[in-house]
């Protein structure tokens, strides 16, 4: 008597293999760029985000002090004591600003304050991806007077 002897096949053939990396990549082709041109709009949104904390912690200094930090002192006097210019009367220990730093913005670009504002008490503004006045779409200024 002979025996069979079936062979275990595990594993998958070329042939499965090539029509799985085709998949993989027409859906990287369709879907990577979906997710790429979202990374600016979230870097323009963080932005904002980061324009209306500094809007709140400016309010909380005015509050404690009765003024605005000036353009030469910055929003660096929401964590540190300012040491020239008008001095605070009961700066907050500590600052205003929860990580106890101004942060740059999402293109690694200082925020531009300037106190007294054209726009408002202050103008904060954000230069967008280019870093220079002025632009369009992810170039475009972000404003804190045309945040909603």
């Amino acid at each position: 008597m002979k025996q069979s002897r079936l062979i275990d096949s595990k594993g998958f053939t070329l042939i499965e293999l090539l029509v799985v990396i085709v998949v993989l990549g027409l859906l990287a082709g369709i879907i990577a760029p979906k997710i790429l041109g979202r990374v600016d709009d979230a870097k323009i949104e963080s932005a904002k985000a980061n324009i209306v904390s500094f809007e709140t912690a400016l309010g909380m200094y005015k509050l404690d002090n009765g003024i605005y930090p000036d353009t030469e002192q910055g929003l660096q006097a929401l964590v540190e004591a300012p040491s020239s210019g008008t001095l605070p009367k009961k700066w907050k220990k500590g600052g205003y600003l929860q990580k106890n730093k101004v942060p740059q913005d999402p293109w690694k670009n200082d925020y531009v304050y300037i106190c007294p504002g054209a726009h408002g008490d202050y103008d904060i503004t954000s230069y967008g991806k280019d870093g220079m006045s002025g632009g369009e779409d992810e170039d475009k200024d972000i404003n804190n007077w045309e945040i909603e």
